[in-house]
C-alpha cells in the first residue's frame, strides 16, 4: 500500500479499526498518494483522507459499477493488460442472458428454490473441440445441473478456493473484443445504466463528487501508476457482500492494478489471526488450505472428491489437489493413512447441509443441538440477532465458554435481557455452562497470520494466571482425554480419533511445543533419502503418501529447517519488500500474481512500477519479490493442447490459481448469485431498487420465522413505520463484543456508554438531544442508547427524498460482571445471509428512533409487537426469492425514476 498512487478505503474505518496497517496509507500519502474514504460516517479515517465520500449503506455496487462504466465508456482501461491477462476476450455461451434483459435476474434462475443453474454462464465451447467440455463445466464424474447446484449451495460447498473446474483450458477468444459474446462486451452492456446520475439517485453521492473519485482512480492507474483498494466488514457483512468485493476486483483488473506494487485489494482482517482462522479453518465447509469439505452422498471416495476440485487438463496449481489432500491426511492420520485406504479419506466428516453459525443457532432453537463450544466469541452480544442467540443458548444441554472474563454468553442464564422480559426464566434453563479461563495473546507462543497473509511468531511474554490455558494446550488435553477414554475400543466410529497423530513434544511447563505444531503444518518428507526433513515448498508434496503437511499454503515457513515466521531483521537491513520480516504464504510472496507486474514479454510495464521481470540471460524470473510464477517459465512458452496443471500455464498466464490462467472480469463458475456484480437493495432498505424491479438479491439465504421478522422496504405498505437506515461499526477503544475491553476500567472510561450517532437534522426531526437518551426500534427488538448529535452523519438525498442514517457501535452487552454495560446493537439485526459465504447482513437495515429510554419487561415486548403490527410484518415479509412486482408497484417505481 505504501507504493500506491491512490488509496481508496471503502467499507472500512481503517485508521481506527486497523491502525497498524494504516501506517502504510499515511506512508503512501507522504509520498504523494491521493487518499479517498468512502463511508456513511465521517471518521478518523475521513479526517486523514483527501476526500470523504458519504454513501448510503448497502449501495456500494452502484458506485463501483458506475466506475466500471466510466472506465469502459471512456476507453480508460489498461488495454494491453486487459486483453492479455483477463478473460475480457473470452466468449460466453450464447444462451447466457444478463440482468439487463431479465430485469435483475441472470439466466438459469429457479424462483421456487432461490438458486441458479449456472450452466449458461459457462465459456463458449470450441467448435473444433470435443463439445461442451471446452467451456467451464463440471469435471467428469460430476453430474452438474440445477439439482446439483442447489444441493451444493445448501451444503455450503463451493469447492473451497479452487473456483471452477475446467475440462481443459482451450477457450474461444476474440482479442479484438468486438464479438458481442465476449466478456468485455457483456461487461459493458451490464454496467451501461450504472451512471453518475444513478450514483446520485441511489448512493446519495453528488455527480461532481463521483467525477472527482473517477478522475482520481483512473489518473492514478495504468503503466506508470497504481491504485489500491482496502475494505473490511463494511463490504462483507451484506446479503451480497461477496459481490461488493468482486466489483472492486473487476475495476482493478480493468485498470491493470492487480499483481502490481501499490495495487490490488487489501482485505483488512479484524483480528491478529483472522486470516489464519480461515487458512486453517474454523469454517464448516473448508479443510486447511481452502480445500473443500466433502459432501455426504456426493464424494464417497477420494477419487470422487478430487474430481470436484480440478480437472487434470485445466491450468494451474489446483490440479495438484491430490498431493495437498494426501499430505494433509498423512499429517492427521500418520501410518494409518495409506494409498490402499485412500489415506483415511473415509475418516473425514461429510457435510449434510449448511452448518454455519446462524444455521446452528436456529437448530439449537429447534432442539437439534446438544452442546456448543464458544471460543473467542461472545454471540450473546456480538452476533446478529443477539436475542435469538441468547434464547438458543437456553435450549442446550451443555455449553463450553473459553474466554478471559465471564462474558454475557457465559452468564446469559441469569442476567440476559430476556430474563427481564420473562422470555427466559433461570429456573427453566437446563443448560450446563462450563467456563474455562483462556490465555491472552501475550501469555502464549505461536503464530498470528494477519491481513498480509503473513505468519508472525509471537513469544510468550508471561505465564497465564491460575488455570488459564492456551487454545493449543486446551484442545490437546481434551483430545488426549477423549483418546484415553476410547482406548481399546473396537467400534469403527472411534478409529478416526484413535488413529490421529496426537503425540507432540512438550515444553518445560508441560505444554505442547507450538513450533512442533508449525513444523507439522509445514510438512515433511516421509520416505527416501530426505525422510524426516521438512518440505521447502508445496510443489514437493506428493499424492502417494510420501509427504505430509497440515496446510499446503503454509509449506515453506520452515524451509531449510528455519522458522521463518520468527524473522525480525532491523529496518536498515531490509529492502522495500521486507522479505526477511516474518513469512507470507505462499512461499513468501508478498504480492500475489506478481507476474502481472510485467508485460506479456516479461518486461516491467514501467521502470517506476518495476517489481518482477524475466531475465533473458539467466532464463529465470527475478525481481524485488519471490515470483508468483514458475520461475523458469519463458514468457513465450505455450503449452500443448493436451497438457494440464502447472505445465499448462502459458508464459503470459499470471493468474496461476485460475482454471484458465486469467483474471476473471466475468465469473463463469464459483459465485452462486451471478457472474457479474449487480446492485440489489439490502433485505431492509428505505428505498426501492431504481435499477431493477428485483428489489433484493434473489439468491440470498432467508429464514422465514416468527422470531426473525423483517420490515417492509422502499415504498411498500408499512415501510414508513421504520423510516430510517442504520449501520453498525466498531470503535478503537473497545474490542468486538467487549470481552477484552469492557472489563478494563481504563478502556471503559474512554467509551463508557452505548451511543447512537445522528445528524443535527435527524435530531431536530425526532426531538433528540445531545447526551440524552434515544430508543431505536427494529422489526426484531428495541434498544436504548445515548444520543451523539454530530455532523459526522449527513442526511443524503436519494431519489428526491431525504434518507437519514444512524450509526451504532456494537460493543456493549447487558450483564452484571463488566465494568460497563449497555444494550447491544446486534439485538436489532435479523438473520439473512450472503449465499456465497453465509455471512450476515449487519451493515444495512431499517429502524425508527424516538427520544427517551426504552421500556423494560413486558412493556418492551409490547412496544416491538406494536411496531410489527403497524408495519404488517409477518414471517413472509421480505423473504420472497424473486420479488413479485404487481402493476401498481411497477408504475410507482417508474414514476419515481426507475427504468423498469
Amino acid at each position: 500500500m505504501a507504493n500506491a498512487d491512490c488509496v481508496v478505503i471503502q467499507g472500512s474505518n481503517m485508521a481506527e479499526c486497523h491502525p497498524v496497517g494504516f501506517q502504510w496509507v499515511t506512508e503512501a500519502k507522504a509520498r504523494g498518494a491521493r487518499v479517498i474514504h468512502i463511508d456513511p460516517r465521517f471518521t478518523r479515517t475521513s479526517a486523514v483522507a483527501d476526500t470523504h465520500v458519504p454513501i448510503r449503506a448497502g449501495s456500494d455496487v452502484v458506485l463501483l459499477g458506475a466506475l466500471i462504466n466510466h472506465v469502459l465508456s471512456n476507453d480508460l482501461y489498461f488495454h494491453d493488460y486487459v486483453v492479455a491477462y483477463t478473460n475480457a476476450a473470452t466468449l460466453v455461451r450464447d444462451d447466457f442472458v444478463d440482468t439487463e434483459d431479465l430485469d435483475g435476474l441472470f439466466s438459469g434462475y429457479d424462483a421456487t428454490t432461490g438458486t441458479y443453474d449456472t450452466s449458461t454462464w459457462a465459456y463458449a465451447a470450441r467448435e473444433d473441440g470435443p463439445g461442451s467440455g471446452d467451456g467451464i463445466e463440471e469435471p467428469s464424474g460430476d453430474g452438474g445441473g440445477p439439482d446439483r447446484e442447489e444441493e451444493s449451495r445448501a451444503a455450503g460447498h463451493e469447492r473451497g478456493a479452487a473456483g471452477a473446474a475446467l475440462e481443459h483450458a482451450r477457450v474461444v477468444r476474440d482479442e479484438t473484443l468486438q464479438d458481442p459474446r465476449t466478456v468485455f462486451q457483456i461487461l459493458a452492456k451490464h454496467y451501461r445504466r450504472y451512471t453518475p446520475e444513478m450514483v446520485r439517485d441511489l448512493c446519495g453521492i453528488p455527480v461532481e463528487l463521483f467525477e472527482e473519485v473517477a478522475r482520481a482512480v483512473t489518473e492514478n492507474s495504468g503503466r506508470e501508476r497504481t491504485t489500491c483498494f482496502a475494505y473490511a466488514l463494511g463490504w462483507t457483512q451484506h446479503s451480497l457482500g461477496a459481490q461488493f468485493i468482486r466489483a472492486a476486483a473487476v475495476l482493478q483488473l480493468l485498470l491493470g492494478n492487480m499483481g502490481r506494487p501499490g495495487g490490488g485489494i487489501m482485505a483488512l482482517r479484524g483480528h491478529a489471526s483472522i486470516q489464519g482462522s480461515t487458512d486453517i479453518p474454523t469454517l464448516f465447509n473448508l479443510l486447511p488450505g481452502y480445500l473443500p469439505m466433502p459432501v455426504a452422498g456426493e464424494q464417497d471416495t477420494l477419487e470422487d472428491y478430487l474430481a470436484t476440485i480440478a480437472s487434470p487438463l485445466q491450468k494451474g496449481y489446483w490440479t495438484e489437489a491430490p498431493a495437498y489432500t494426501a499430505s494433509l491426511l498423512k499429517a492427521w492420520f500418520g501410518d494409518a493413512a495409506t494409498a490402499d485406504n485412500d489415506f483415511c479419506f473415509d475418516y473425514l466428516p461429510r457435510l449434510t447441509g449448511a452448518h454455519g453459525t446462524y444455521q446452528t443457532v436456529m437448530e439449537m432453537l429447534d432442539g437439534e443441538v446438544d452442546g456448543y463450544f464458544v471460543v473467542g466469541q461472545n454471540p450473546a452480544v456480538g452476533s446478529a440477532h443477539a436475542k435469538m442467540q441468547r434464547q438458543a443458548l437456553g435450549k442446550l444441554k451443555w455449553l463450553v465458554v473459553r474466554d478471559l472474563q465471564l462474558i454475557e454468553t457465559a452468564t446469559f442464564w441469569k442476567d440476559s435481557p430476556e430474563i427481564a422480559t420473562g422470555e427466559l426464566r433461570t429456573e427453566d434453563i437446563d443448560t450446563e455452562v462450563f467456563f474455562f479461563p483462556c490465555a491472552s495473546y501475550a501469555e502464549k507462543s505461536g503464530t498470528f497470520t494477519q491481513t498480509q497473509r503473513m505468519l508472525q511468531w509471537r513469544h510468550q511474554a508471561v505465564r497465564p494466571p491460575g488455570q488459564a490455558q492456551s487454545e493449543l494446550d486446551f484442545y490437546y488435553e481434551l483430545g488426549r482425554r477423549i483418546r484415553q477414554r476410547l482406548a481399546g475400543s473396537t467400534d469403527e466410529r472411534d478409529r478416526p480419533l484413535l488413529d490421529l497423530t496426537w503425540d507432540y513434544p512438550q515444553d518445560e511447563h508441560g505444554e505442547v511445543d507450538a513450533e512442533a505444531v508449525l513444523r507439522e503444518i509445514n510438512g515433511y518428507h516421509l520416505t527416501g533419502d530426505q525422510a524426516g526433513q521438512v518440505l521447502d515448498s508445496f510443489v514437493q508434496m506428493k499424492d502417494d503418501g510420501s509427504t505430509s503437511g497440515g496446510c499446503w499454503i503454509y509449506t515453506g515457513v520452515f524451509a531449510g529447517g528455519v522458522n521463518h515466521s520468527m524473522g525480525r531483521p532491523a529496518r536498515e537491513e531490509q529492502d522495500e519488500v521486507a522479505s526477511g520480516w516474518a513469512w507470507a504464504w505462499p512461499l513468501n510472496r508478498r504480492v500475489l500474481y506478481n507476474r502481472a507486474s510485467a508485460d506479456p514479454q516479461g518486461r516491467p510495464w514501467s521502470e517506476r512500477k518495476k517489481y518482477v521481470w524475466w531475465d533473458a540471460d539467466a532464463k529465470r524470473w527475478t525481481g524485488k519479490d519471490v515470483p508468483d510464477f514458475p520461475v523458469d517459465r519463458d514468457p513465450s512458452y505455450r503449452p500443448a493442447a493436451d497438457v494440464g496443471g502447472p505445465a499448462a500455464i502459458a508464459g503470459d498466464d499470471p493468474f496461476i490459481m485460475q482454471a484458465d490462467g486469467k483474471g476473471w472480469l466475468f465469473a463463469p463458475r464459483g459465485m452462486v448469485d451471478g457472474p457479474l456484480p449487480t446492485h440489489y437493495e439490502a433485505q431492509e432498505s428505505p428505498v426501492d431498487n431504481a435499477l431493477y424491479t428485483q428489489q433484493r438479491n434473489p439468491a440470498r439465504l432467508v429464514y422465514p420465522r416468527k422470531d426473525n421478522l423483517w420490515a417492509p422496504s422502499g415504498q411498500d405498505p408499512g415501510s414508513e413505520v421504520y423510516p430510517y437506515a442504520f449501520t453498525t461499526y466498531r470503535l478503537t477503544e473497545h474490542h468486538t463484543a467487549g470481552g477484552m475491553s469492557r472489563w478494563l476500567p481504563y478502556l471503559s472510561e474512554l467509551q463508557p456508554e452505548m451511543f447512537c450517532e445522528v445528524s443535527p437534522e435527524l435530531a431536530a426531526e425526532r426531538g433528540l438531544e445531545n447526551g440524552g437518551w434515544a430508543t431505536i426500534i427494529s422489526a426484531r427488538s428495541a434498544i436504548e442508547a445515548r444520543v451523539l448529535v454530530t455532523g459526522r452523519m449527513k442526511p443524503l438525498t436519494v431519489r428526491g427524498r431525504t434518507v437519514h442514517q444512524i450509526g451504532l457501535p456494537y460493543h456493549w452487552g447487558v450483564g452484571r460482571d463488566a465494568v460497563v454495560e449497555g444494550d447491544s446493537a446486534n439485538d436489532l439485526l435479523g438473520i439473512v445471509l450472503d449465499p456465497n459465504v453465509h455471512i450476515q447482513e449487519s451493515k444495512a437495515a431499517t429502524c425508527d428512533i424516538r427520544a427517551g429510554r426504552r421500556p423494560h419487561g413486558e412493556e418492551l415486548l409490547r412496544l416491538v409487537a406494536e411496531y410489527q403490527s403497524r408495519a404488517g410484518s409477518t414471517a413472509e415479509t421480505a423473504n420472497e426469492h424473486a420479488d413479485p412486482v404487481d402493476a401498481e408497484t411497477a408504475r410507482r417505481r417508474a414514476e419515481a425514476g426507475g427504468e423498469n
